[in-house]
C-alpha cells in the first residue's frame, strides 16, 4: 500500500527504482544460464490440466517451427479438439492415439497391455528420431501405475534421450520415487465443479479425467 503523503511523481520514482533493481537481479541470474539442452518434464497430480499444459508446450514448439511427436497411451480413437487442431500441421506434428480407452470400457487387461506396449514402441521410435524436437507421452503415468509397462526400461530410455530433445510425460500418480523427470509439476485440484447433471462439453473435455481420478485414488 502506498504512502498517502507521497505524490504521484514520488510513487512513480519508487516504483521505477524497484523495477530497475528487479531487472538487474534478473539479468544477473540469466547471465549464469549458458547451457542449452532438452528437458524431461512430468505433469502429474490429481488436478485438471496436465495434458492441457503439455499441449500448450506443443503449440509453442509449433510456433517456432519445431517438429513434435505425440503418443497418447490411454485416449482412444474418439475425436478430441487438440487432435483436430494438430491435424492441420501434418508437416510438424505426428499425433497417434494408441490407447483403447478407459479400462472400465475395455474390461480386458491383456488388450490394454498390448495397446500400451504398441504405444511404447512408437514412443521409443519417436524419441530416437532426430527430426523431433519434442515428444509428448500423454498419460504414460497411467499405464505405469497399472504395471502395463516395464518401469526400468522406460526410465532408462527417458534418461538416455537425445540431448536436444524435450520429452513431456503426463498423467496422475507419478510418485517421487519414480523420478522420471528433472522438472515435475503437480496439478492441485482447488475446485472441480462436476454437478450430477452437467454434461460433457466439447470445449471442456474433463469428465474422463475426473472419473479416471476417482477410480485411481481408491
Amino acid at each position: 500500500m502506498s504512502d498517502p503523503q507521497l505524490d504521484d511523481n514520488e510513487i512513480n520514482r519508487i516504483h521505477r527504482e524497484k523495477m530497475q533493481r528487479r531487472q538487474a537481479a534478473r539479468k544477473k541470474v540469466l547471465a549464469t544460464k549458458t547451457e542449452e539442452r532438452g528437458l524431461l518434464i512430468v505433469h502429474t497430480g490429481a488436478g485438471k490440466g496436465k495434458s492441457t499444459a503439455a499441449f500448450g508446450m506443443v503449440l509453442r514448439c509449433l510456433g517456432h517451427g519445431m517438429r513434435v511427436g505425440i503418443v497418447q497411451f490411454v485416449k482412444g480413437a474418439w475425436g478430441t479438439g487438440e487432435r483436430d487442431v494438430l491435424a492441420r500441421f501434418p508437416d510438424l506434428v505426428t499425433c497417434r492415439a494408441m490407447g483403447e480407452g478407459f479400462t472400465w470400457d475395455t474390461q480386458d487387461r491383456a488388450r490394454d497391455i498390448a495397446a500400451a506396449i504398441a504405444a511404447w514402441e512408437l514412443a521409443k521410435a519417436m524419441i530416437a528420431d532426430p527430426s523431433y524436437r519434442m515428444v509428448l507421452l500423454d498419460e504414460l503415468n497411467i499405464v505405469l501405475r497399472y504395471g502395463y509397462l516395464p518401469l526400468d526400461e522406460i526410465m532408462a530410455v527417458l534418461k538416455a534421450k537425445p540431448r536436444d530433445l524435450h520429452v513431456i510425460v503426463t498423467g496422475r500418480n507419478a510418485p517421487a520415487e519414480r523420478n522420471l523427470g528433472g522438472f515435475v509439476g503437480s496439478q492441485v485440484p482447488v475446485g472441480h465443479e462436476c454437478p450430477g447433471r452437467l454434461r460433457h462439453f466439447e470445449d471442456f473435455e474433463v469428465f474422463g479425467e475426473l472419473f479416471e481420478g476417482a477410480r485411481l485414488v481408491q
